[in-house]
């Protein structure tokens, strides 16, 4: 098709959608409104969905490369006793991929490698898009730059997303869920016994993903309302899980201070009624951010990211690409963002003295076969038939 299109946001989601444009002939930009990527974060799981995305795009081999596959691990008590144990082998035959753990740090170097040389731009603060009348689209900017133009914009910029705000200024945008997270990478490699481990107490979870290079993300979920901070976060978690089983105590101890990160959790608990306003595409946490109980944001953006750019690949028009992208995407994202919206609620957030222990024995009646199930229902996910870079 051959046009022309700015992204806005160097996020995930964003940076996925760059390639994919580039990939299918478009001629893209990507804006960030950060002076300089520090290349912050801590680390992310990506489902058999998010790898098979990656690989249609490109990255796939190298974010496989630099990860480290999930094959051991599961949900366990405070005590350590186990709730559910994870069958990465049979997650690995069902879906062509095990689930990868990688510092996001990694993932977004791996991201910005794959774009044309200059495509990205930082420092540009994105404030409102528009789509013109002759055709196209205008993302308006902070004064000192000037507005950009081009067939085709992408807001991918985040749950607290500005374009969508000012095209659709009637939704409630973004909720707080209740919970707020602290995370951080250890400092040093740690003998963990596994890849992936999550822990539920009352109002409280304790996880952690371990990388290929030794060291571990850790992540703190707890009930809270937003807003709330610690001037010694790790003191305070040291406190919060006190008696909760190994390796929770060694995560903290080598984690330096500094690294530690909080952010309240938020997602859009009122679906958009559409991904596509005129010229101006939503992606990723954008158009719908959700919990992350599920561990599918980051996936559901790559989705997007593919769909979209096979779609303008293939469909006569760019209107006629952007109502079938907002036609696959929007009924798939919905639901995962529901569904990870009640494991949340049955899970970390859970607190009460009976539903705990009463959800803690479903869990371990619960056969393997019947877990493995439940995660192919949003893992299980391929590029589209149509997609161009089938057979690459």
């Amino acid at each position: 098709m051959g046009h022309t299109a700015v992204v806005v946001g160097a996020g995930i989601g964003g940076l996925a959608a760059a390639i994919g444009l580039s990939r299918v002939g478009w001629e893209v930009t990507v804006v960030d409104r950060t002076p300089e990527l520090a290349d912050a974060g801590a680390g992310i799981s990506l489902a058999a969905n998010g790898i098979h995305a990656l690989d249609a795009l490109g990255p796939g081999a190298a974010v496989r490369a630099a990860g480290r596959g999930q094959y051991t691990g599961g949900t366990r008590t405070p005590r350590g006793a186990w709730l559910a144990r994870m069958d990465g082998a049979a997650l690995e035959r069902a879906l062509g991929s095990p689930i990868v753990g990688i510092p996001r740090a990694e993932l977004h170097r791996l991201l910005r490698a794959a774009l044309p040389t200059g495509a990205l731009r930082v420092g540009v603060t994105a404030t409102a898009a528009t789509t013109l009348r002759g055709g196209g689209a205008r993302v308006e900017c902070r004064t000192g730059s000037e507005p950009l133009e081009a067939d085709l914009v992408v807001a991918a910029d985040g749950v607290g997303s500005r374009l969508r705000s000012s095209l659709f200024p009637g939704h409630p945008g973004p909720v707080h869920c209740g919970s707020t997270v602290l995370r951080a990478v250890t400092e040093r490699p740690l003998d963990l016994r596994t890849d992936f481990e999550i822990t539920w107490g009352r109002g409280a979870e304790f996880g952690h993903i371990a990388f290929a290079d030794g060291r571990a993300e850790w992540h703190a979920v707890l009930n809270a309302p937003a807003g709330v901070r610690h001037e010694d976060p790790l003191g305070v978690l040291r406190r919060r899980f006190a008696g909760w089983h190994a390796p929770i105590p060694e995560l903290l101890a080598a984690t330096r201070p500094e690294a530690v990160l909080h952010h309240d959790v938020a997602e859009l608990a009122t679906p958009l009624p559409s991904f596509v306003s005129g010229r101006v595409a939503l992606l990723g946490d954008a158009a719908h951010a959700m919990t992350p109980n599920l561990g599918q944001g980051a996936c559901q953006a790559l989705e997007d990211a593919v769909v979209l750019a096979a779609a303008l690949d293939r469909e006569p028009g760019v209107d006629a690409a952007l109502a079938r992208y907002d036609a696959e995407r929007r009924p798939r994202t919905t639901a995962v963002a529901a569904a990870a919206r009640q494991a949340g609620r049955l899970g970390q957030q859970l607190t009460h003295p009976v539903a705990v222990p009463l959800r803690n024995a479903l869990m371990r009646l619960t056969p393997s076969a019947v877990s493995v199930r439940m995660i192919l229902r949003h893992a299980a996910w391929t590029p589209p038939l149509t997609s161009p870079f089938a057979g690459e």
